[in-house]
């Protein structure tokens, strides 16, 4: 199996210090199935590419097979694994360049930051859905995918496709996106995983596809093609994206037995929940000028837009992608002029004081105060709450305690969490934030009532005190 990653970056050797593998040497990688080795079969100031080679050896991996499975036909000692990329590149991939997954780089954590030109090809590739899919799945992803169909033989065209493309990715792409991507994605184009799968499968999708998954249209196809089809499995990872407020409107459906993830899982989506909270408390403060602070891919700033009360619409986002995808999902180019003049985007920071974000009757905090670190929480509240001073401010986040009650979750709801609060937590938090500025804050439940946990999602609604002033 080979992958190569090349750039054009200048100076274009950095991939080198990215990627934590020195162009000058060849390095090999044992697995449990074989041998990874690193090379660069090009490396100068203008172009560089690194190659991963996985060499599977079938006797080994047959041998690795759990006793309790026997497999006693001759296909697991002939098959394509050795020539085929499959999951086996992805676990290859995943452990040769860990480093450069997580996006840490000490001496270019700068360039690691930054989307860099990028041109990743596969020779061969199992793609279960032919190069139709491929473009599918990579294109929403902002990649030129050019996907050949290899011929059964080329001798006989009359045989037709072989279930194998040639795969080659061109684009502005982070490297540790591009990474997770593919670490995700090449067992779901093959559509198998040649490994067991564990109870943390559900972990390690979420870990790999933060920041790209939460946005993807075939969301869905994703989760279930990669958790192999197992139901349970799938409405657990579906459910968990929907409830983090990610960009997925009707990922849970009912459930057909009881290993569904949420005990209301016949009900709304929390999501879904959540918004329809957050919309009615704007209404009954009488808001007309909203900021979602942290909008993500725009998913509220839609809901908001179609409700004639708010005649002033902002989103904040740090992420200049993800204002692109809520540029995008507002259909931005095609408003009329008398529309478009209701929203604003803005590239923005809630951790620094910016202006433009003052003025509004109302901001929302959905789902972000979880995100930050600890230690940058007061410059947080100093912005929002000192600095920009808006008439109300809605502030939703998960409730700890109620995570007992989610099947197959281990830790925090998602794996960019820096923290959750309990409801006592986060009512001391909420009551002494209020008490610092100048508010009186009520708190809410969202979803679900469990007597004994609490509701999933926790609001709190400050309300500025009448004779405060803003000058």
């Amino acid at each position: 199996m080979l992958l190569t990653v090349s750039t054009t970056h200048r100076p274009a050797t950095d991939l080198g210090y990215l990627l934590h593998k020195h162009p000058d040497r060849v390095q090999e990688f044992r697995q449990s199935f074989g041998v990874a080795t690193v090379f660069y079969p090009e490396a100068t100031d203008e172009r560089c590419t690194a190659a991963l080679l996985l060499d599977v050896d079938p006797v080994r991996l047959a041998r690795s097979r759990a006793k309790e499975s026997p497999d006693f036909t001759l296909a697991q000692y002939v098959n394509d694994r050795s020539y085929a990329a499959s999951s086996l590149l992805g676990v290859a991939m995943a452990h040769v360049f860990s480093t450069a997954r997580s996006g840490r780089c000490t001496s270019r954590q700068e360039l690691a930051d930054r989307a860099i030109p990028l041109e990743i090809t596969i020779p061969v590739l199992p793609c279960r859905g032919g190069p139709a899919i491929a473009h599918r799945l990579f294109t929403p992803l902002g990649w030129t995918v050019e996907a050949e169909a290899i011929p059964l033989d080329e001798r006989f065209p009359e045989w037709g496709d072989s279930r194998y493309v040639r795969l080659r990715l061109i684009g502005v792409v982070r490297l540790a996106d591009a990474l997770n991507q593919l670490h995700v994605l090449l067992p779901v184009l093959d559509e198998s995983k040649h490994y067991w799968q564990g109870p943390d499968e559900v972990d390690k999708l979420l870990r790999s596809g933060e920041g790209w998954l939460a946005t993807h249209p075939d969301q869905d196809l994703i989760a279930r093609r990669y958790l192999g089809r197992r139901g349970a499995l799938t409405r657990i990872a579906l459910a968990r994206l929907a409830e983090l407020g990610d960009d997925v409107e009707d990922a849970v459906t009912p459930a057909e037995d009881e290993e569904a993830l949420q005990p209301e899982a016949a009900r709304a989506p929390l999501n879904t929940q959540r918004h329809d909270a957050v919309l009615e408390t704007l209404r009954s403060l009488g808001a007309t000028s909203v900021v979602d602070l942290g909008c993500g891919p725009g998913q509220l700033l839609a809901r908001l837009i179609a409700t004639p009360p708010f005649t002033r619409v902002a989103g904040t986002d740090v992420s200049a992608r993800t204002l692109q995808h809520a540029a995008r999902r507002l259909h931005l180019d095609r408003m009329s002029e008398r529309q478009a003049e209701r929203i604003t985007l803005l590239q923005s920071a809630l951790t620094y004081e910016d202006a433009r974000i003052a003025g509004y009757d109302a901001a929302v905090l959905m789902e972000v105060v979880e995100h930050v670190d600890p230690s940058r929480l007061e410059a947080l509240e100093r912005v929002v709450l000192g600095a920009a001073r808006p008439g109300a401010l809605l502030v939703t986040t998960p409730n700890r305690e109620y995570n007992v009650r989610y099947e197959g979750l281990s830790g925090m709801r998602h794996p960019d969490h820096r923290f959750e609060w309990d409801r006592a937590e986060f009512a001391a938090w909420s009551d002494r934030v209020a008490a610092t500025y100048g508010y009186t804050v009520e708190r809410r439940g969202i979803g679900h009532h469990d007597e004994e946990v609490g509701s999933p999602t926790q609001m709190a609604v400050f309300t500025r005190n009448g004779g405060d002033s803003d000058e």
